[in-house]
């Protein structure tokens, strides 16, 4: 059983891991196009380009947090982080599929898709995340996790309407999947992650995840287009 003490230096750490999280928000908030997509204002090709950016990251959630999952088990450390991260890739299976549902529905076929330039934040994202959890501190993971997920949370749901609302995008109505059902999956999850993130007392994972928090929302702003460019990001 915990003691009050270590109950509040729990809560305080996670508070920080918060902090993160308002930060990306923010930094999501202050970015031009991410704006115009959760406001629904953002024209096709922005639109477009959003989606091929998380397609390219996205299809990979579930063999990150699932190599980090395992690779925990092996170490002998945290099972129930362990079995959080597993768990978590379990739920990222399929999420790639939304986006090439939404984008097909927006005249991009898979082939245009798959061949489609990654943006820099897109590379520095999966690859920050997979050294995390096949050779770094693998519980890491659960900072990206975290963030992304409390952003799904307060701005995902809210943005799909939004699009719908403004209807600027032709057939958008058919192209919002992975925004509606992140925004209403993701809810829960962050409470859920909260409350057994509070139980971790290692000042070294606190620290690993709280610096691939921060690495997040360094990064993740970069997917969106940058600039007044209305070009889609269609060829390498």
């Amino acid at each position: 059983m915990q003691t009050q003490t270590e109950i509040q230096a729990g809560t305080k750490w996670v508070a920080l891991l918060d902090a993160e999280a308002r930060g990306l928000v923010a930094a999501v908030d202050a970015h031009p196009d991410a704006c115009r997509v959760f406001n629904g204002t953002i024209d096709a090709a922005g639109y477009i380009h959003y989606l091929i950016q998380t397609y390219h990251y996205a299809r990979w959630s579930t063999p990150i947090l699932g190599e980090a999952g395992e690779r925990l088990k092996r170490l002998g450390r945290h099972p129930e982080l362990a079995e959080l991260l597993i768990q978590k890739a379990g739920e990222e299976r399929g999420h790639e599929a939304w986006l090439l549902s939404d984008l097909k529905n927006l005249g991009c076929s898979q082939e245009q898709v798959e061949a489609a330039a990654r943006s820099p934040a897109v590379d520095a994202y999966t690859g920050w995340n997979f050294f995390t959890s096949r050779s770094g501190v693998p519980t890491a993971v659960l900072g990206t996790a975290y963030v992304l997920e409390y952003l799904s949370q307060t701005r995902a749901g809210v943005g799909a309407e939004r699009l719908q609302a403004v209807a600027a995008i032709p057939n958008i109505h058919k192209a919002v999947t992975f925004l509606r059902s992140h925004g209403a999956l993701d809810g829960d999850h962050v409470a859920e992650m909260a409350r057994i993130l509070e139980r971790l007392t290692d000042p070294e994972e606190q620290a690993a995840i709280l610096f691939s928090a921060r690495a997040t929302r360094s990064i993740y702003p970069g997917i969106f287009r940058e600039g007044d460019s209305s070009g889609l990001p269609l060829a390498r």
